[in-house]
């Protein structure tokens, strides 16, 4: 029974394919939204932690000001020291290694061709804080960085741009007016998932950096890295102590820095991708009832039509779960068929956007599952009222109709 309704459900669709179409643009586009944003959403979040991870877990970082920027209208919050170092190193519990950074933008030169670079001042303790290997060579030695030596490790996108091929270790670049020996290259790390190429670096000692870069003793950024046995929390607030008696605050006084912690980060990028991507998704939705009404609508249109048709099956036998079963079916159908072009499509969105946002490729099963039965349920839902309607009908007055 069910196989004969379900072929003349389909038979019906058929008959009039372009008033299907049209019925079914809601729940194409309903599905297809709702699935394109949240598999987007996905891949965005797994970018996201991909990149904070590859900065390394239980690290700190140290900034002055109350965050990344100065803010506010006052005058700019003392530097951080290099005087800070040692103390963090000696004198809090669970440091495994403290590193300074500070950076500047150089134009490096090899060979007639040039590129323009972030150069990282930091330490033989950068690699130490966070995990990433060298490809090749070696890092600077710790007599390299008191002495300030010109040595640098490049990273690949530096290596594609001026190398092309060629291999760097042991050459001589120029980093605007000054000479720096290739002592390493770094592994790649690829693009970061909130923007920016991680493998677009420079790094050198910092001695090299203050003294030919910046002219002057300030670090920009200090990183911690924090023994996996330790609470990070518990680490941060003995930072905290610490510099506050370093730089001088009295009681009630702001602090004048901000210590960040990665994995804090990552949870706040992760949960505001994530509410973002779920509030969309809801806007898309909307479709899905906008489709919903669109096929109860047409199933109305459809019972008054075939009003005769009703009332022939019904005058020769057909009981009334019959018919009700032929329009639900046919409802269903039609939202089910909606469905399934929502989700090629949605498939072929992202196809098509992923690598526009720079974000890897993921199908989601779950989500896919779920917008077909939502679709198949909307069928049922709004197809249900037309379908009733047409069962509880009059065999008599039905064939009457004209």
């Amino acid at each position: 029974m069910f196989g004969t309704t379900l072929v003349l459900a389909l038979r019906s669709i058929r008959r009039h394919l372009l008033r299907s179409f049209l019925t079914i643009l809601g729940i194409v586009i309903g599905v297809g939204a709702v699935v394109t944003m949240v598999t987007l959403g996905k891949a965005t979040t797994a970018a996201v932690q991909q990149s904070i991870s590859s900065l390394g877990t239980n690290i700190l970082q140290i900034r002055p000001g109350q965050g990344f920027g100065r803010g506010g209208g006052g005058p700019p919050p003392p530097p951080l020291k290099m005087d800070d170092i040692d103390p963090i190193a000696r004198q809090i519990a669970g440091v495994t290694a403290v590193a300074p950074t500070e950076q500047r933008s150089a134009t490096a030169i090899y060979n007639g061709a040039n590129w323009t670079t972030s150069i990282n001042g930091t330490t033989g303790a950068y690699f130490e804080v966070q995990p990433w290997p060298l490809a090749g060579g070696r890092v600077f030695t710790g007599q390299e960085e008191a002495a300030g030596k010109a040595v640098c490790i490049i990273g690949n996108t530096v290596i594609q741009n001026l190398f092309r091929g060629v291999d760097p270790i042991g050459k001589r670049i120029r980093l605007n007016d000054i000479s720096c020996d290739v002592i390493g290259t770094l592994s790649t790390r690829g693009q970061a998932g909130f923007g920016g190429d991680q493998d677009d670096v420079v790094v050198m000692p910092i001695k090299t950096v203050q003294r030919r870069f910046t002219g002057n003793q300030n670090v920009a950024a200090i990183l911690v890295g924090v023994d996996q046995g330790y609470d990070t929390q518990q680490v941060q607030a003995s930072l905290t102590d610490l510099l506050r008696e370093r730089r001088h605050l009295a009681a009630g006084q702001d602090n004048n820095f901000n210590i960040f912690d990665t994995k804090q980060i990552s949870d706040t990028l992760t949960g505001t991708t994530t509410l973002l991507t779920g509030i969309v998704a809801a806007v898309a939705g909307i479709s899905l009832v906008v489709g919903g009404i669109g096929i109860m609508n047409i199933m109305l249109v459809s019972v008054t039509e075939r009003t005769r048709e009703i009332g022939i099956r019904l005058a020769i036998g057909a009981v009334a779960r019959e018919v009700l079963m032929q329009f639900l079916v046919e409802a269903i159908a039609l939202s089910c068929l909606g469905g399934v072009i929502g989700l090629v499509i949605a498939q072929l969105a992202i196809a098509i956007i992923a690598p526009l946002i720079k974000v890897q490729w993921l199908f989601v099963p779950e989500i896919n599952i779920f917008a077909f039965v939502i679709s198949a349920v909307i069928g049922v839902v709004f197809g249900y009222f037309p379908a009733r309607r047409a069962a509880a009908m009059n065999p008599i007055d039905a064939l009457r109709h004209e």
